[in-house]
């Protein structure tokens, strides 16, 4: 092991299943799982484990899918002078993080003149929900309003809203929500954001025994 300590793995005569390869000690906590030379189970987990321990990221890329890890802490991560410094930086420029995933969407949506959509999931209290109050973040900061009705601040005000509905307290979640969630956010031809809408879908009515 990384410590020095010898271990044996028995091997069942059965299926003769060999123990999975160890990356060597320089891929260790790659910022990218798919740098690594081997890609398996026991190798994610302790590539995330090395970053979220050792370098205390919760943020790995996996190709163009972000992975991250819920600290169940704030963390000094999402403040203007982070979603500023993110900004029009190329996603291999910069260290992994929830903004690079929304610089990127909004540089395409720009670039491209097409609509943009990103995929939030994980399980319960993985931390959906903190994840696109970040990206609803980033976007008002980058494509705020410019007139003087203040669009992006009722935009961000929404957020209590948001996790106020469906929601139900589970053994890993006090607000666990109870639904899916679709955001439209809707820009104009200048790119500053002109309104925003929500629709749910996928109610757990299973997972809802009473009323609160």
């Amino acid at each position: 092991l990384e410590d020095g300590t010898e271990m044996e793995y028995p091997i069942n005569q059965n299926t003769r299943e060999l123990p999975y390869l160890r990356n060597p000690d320089i891929l260790m906590g790659e910022n990218d799982l798919t740098s690594l030379s081997y890609l398996h189970e026991p190798a994610v987990l302790h590539n995330l484990k090395v970053r979220f321990v050792e370098s205390n990221s919760i943020y790995t890329y996996c190709g163009i899918v972000l992975v991250a890890i819920n600290p169940y802490e704030h963390l000094p991560l999402y403040g203007d002078d982070v979603i500023y410094a993110y900004s029009g930086q190329d996603v291999s420029d910069m260290d992994p993080h929830i903004y690079t995933v929304a610089g990127e969407a909004y540089r395409q949506m720009a670039r491209d003149d097409k609509n943009q959509s990103v995929i939030i999931s994980g399980e319960s209290g993985a931390g959906k929900t903190m994840s696109a109050k970040c990206m609803m973040r980033y976007f008002a900061t980058i494509g705020g309003s410019a007139s003087e009705t203040n669009v992006e601040e009722k935009f961000l005000a929404s957020n209590p809203i948001m996790e106020a509905i469906g929601n139900a307290k589970t053994t890993r979640n006090d607000n666990s929500s109870r639904f899916g969630k679709y955001i439209e956010i809707d820009f104009n031809s200048r790119y500053h954001i002109m309104g925003a809408n929500m629709r749910t879908y996928l109610l757990e009515k299973s997972r809802v025994v009473f009323q609160a």
